[in-house]
């Protein structure tokens, strides 16, 4: 499934060449005029909050950063091309049907298939020929990957917890999945919220993988999360 490119630097309102101060000036700015919980239509600054933390996750990240710059506007047209490997890996044996689409974590398509962490490991069989062996004959079962996803997640929510709908869509099934995932109150930041189970499907009666979702803090234009304390 295409993805739609993101234009973080539209987003924040900044120049391709602008220095680390200026994309974090313009961040803070625009987070406290559409944070939540100082608009009137929250469901719509919900929405732009999101935009701006997206972006700002990979505009203030160096690496981030030189990775988006590369990819470039127009790299569905021939232009500059991801290096082999960022696309999520979704290769592995067990896995019948290549990409996961999220909604509801709270970064976009485009966000989750470049500079999310990825679908997991492989399946220690994947690409491996049994076809001459006892085991191939057998058809032996395989487990499934397990697959990630990053899930921002506000300070507010952090500390007094919440439940959100995420929703995933395997690109060889039409059908969406949705899920009420409990965010508990003082979860930390790469903590991992596992759906078990709802990962890849297994191969030859094997068991599906598990779902997790990594916990990214989102940036709050006041305050910042150190360990347990907040500052």
């Amino acid at each position: 499934m295409a993805v739609q490119f993101k234009d973080y630097y539209e987003t924040l309102g900044v120049s391709k060449s602008a220095a680390p101060d200026e994309i974090k000036k313009a961040f803070r700015k625009l987070a406290r005029k559409h944070h939540p919980d100082v608009s009137k239509d929250k469901k719509a600054a919900e929405q732009k909050f999101k935009e701006i933390n997206e972006a700002y996750e990979v505009l203030s990240d160096p690496e981030k950063r030189k990775k988006y710059d590369m990819l470039g506007a127009d790299w569905e047209r021939g232009g500059p091309q991801p290096a082999p490997g960022w696309q999520r890996d979704s290769g592995g044996a067990g896995n019948a049907g290549g990409d996961f689409h999220f909604g509801g974590t709270g970064f976009s398509d485009f966000f989750e298939q470049f500079f999310s962490g990825g679908g997991g490991g492989r399946n220690p069989f994947a690409g491996a020929d049994f076809s001459g062996t006892r085991a191939g004959r057998a058809s032996a079962s395989q487990r499934g990957q397990d697959i990630e996803a990053d899930l921002m997640v506000t300070i507010e929510e952090a500390l007094h917890g919440s439940k959100r709908h995420v929703s995933f869509r395997r690109s060889h099934n039409a059908k969406t999945e949705t899920y009420n995932v409990r965010i508990p109150a003082g979860v930390h930041e790469g903590q991992r919220i596992r759906l078990a189970g709802q990962g890849s499907e297994g191969a030859h009666g094997g068991a599906s993988g598990d779902l997790f979702l990594r916990v990214k803090f989102a940036q709050h234009p006041e305050f910042r999360i150190e360990g347990g304390d907040l500052l």
